[in-house]
């Protein structure tokens, strides 16, 4: 089948599913990708990520239900799948001993590119990912930062409709982090989606939608400011000061409280704004022996969505 109808998703997920044997890794997952959206797909370990990755690429077969990315069924026709995506994994899949540009060359080579077009497109990419005049270096004397860009440009050498990134930024430093998303964003602004997934959860707040998967199932799917109202209606406050570790076990269990998590030095709260506020808090943790206290309001975090879902799936809630 051609690539979807201008409007219509890139990427359609319908009651997804794959199991092996007893274990079901993903549990009827539905969703709906846009052309250019940044989509991320949030998770710890072990949540199903990577196996929807997998069968969204091609690579393993749904178990029940339907997937189709870029107009194509993933199970009856994986390889068109494969020719119209862009996949770039955690690990450097590059060759460390050859020159830059001997490696945009011959990975353009399995994408069916040869040639002056293949030179011109390379050049390019490294314009574009900041690797200009970088074309003899070898690879693996490159920084890791600069490895990701290189990795990048191999996984859209063939101007492919969408991008799997998968954990992309991992181990590198916040600076090359940060570069790497412009590049991301500037993806996505010529049309290009991406799907990504990634255990830095400020890097997600770029996405314009992100999914959460807990045991195999897609738990919240909203923007990341949808998500924080949803999931996150209490009042954030973050308090500092001397002493606090012993003085946090006045505030568990105390009416208002929803949840006291360390915060570095400090304590991360999340409180019932109707009954608790910020000197209430201040109050209770400087009766309980922490001195020189300060408490502030803080804007919910992604890291405070995750916590929320995941503290309401651990406690047997049902996560609608």
């Amino acid at each position: 089948m051609s690539a979807p109808a201008p409007g219509a998703p890139v990427i359609e997920a319908r009651q997804l599913t794959r199991r092996f044997g007893s274990f079901t890794a993903v549990d009827a997952v539905s969703f709906e990708v846009e052309r250019g959206e940044i989509f991320g797909y949030l998770g710890a370990n072990g949540a199903g990520k990577s196996t929807t990755i997998r069968m969204l690429n091609g690579l393993l077969a749904p178990t029940s239900g339907t997937a189709r990315v870029a107009g194509h069924d993933v199970a009856a026709d994986p390889d068109s799948v494969k020719a119209s995506i862009g996949y770039m994994s955690q690990k450097f899949s590059l060759y460390l001993d050859l020159p830059v540009m001997e490696n945009l060359l011959f990975f353009g080579g399995a994408y069916g590119l040869f040639g002056k077009a293949l030179r011109v497109r390379a050049g390019e990419l490294l314009e574009l990912t900041g690797l200009a005049g970088q074309d003899a270096a070898i690879t693996g004397s490159l920084p890791g930062g600069m490895r990701q860009r290189l990795a990048l440009a191999g996984a859209i050498l063939h101007r492919p409709e969408v991008v799997f990134l998968d954990e992309p930024t991992a181990g590198v430093d916040p600076v090359a982090r940060r570069a790497f998303w412009r590049l991301i964003r500037q993806l996505s602004s010529g049309g290009t989606t991406v799907f990504v997934t990634t255990h830095y959860l400020d890097e997600a707040e770029y996405c314009r939608r992100i999914g959460l998967m807990v045991d195999g199932r897609l738990v919240a799917l909203d923007s990341p400011a949808g998500l924080k109202r949803t999931w996150v209606p209490d009042r954030v406050l973050v308090a500092r000061g001397q002493g606090l570790a012993g003085a946090a076990a006045a505030l568990a269990g105390r009416d208002g409280v929803r949840s006291v998590q360390p915060f570095g030095a400090g304590l991360h709260l999340r409180v019932d704004p109707a009954r608790l506020d910020e000197a209430g808090v201040g109050r209770i943790l400087s009766a309980a022996g922490a001195r020189e206290v300060v408490v502030d309001r803080a804007e919910p975090s992604l890291e405070d969505v995750f916590l929320a879902v995941v503290g309401r799936e651990a406690r047997g809630e049902a996560v609608t």
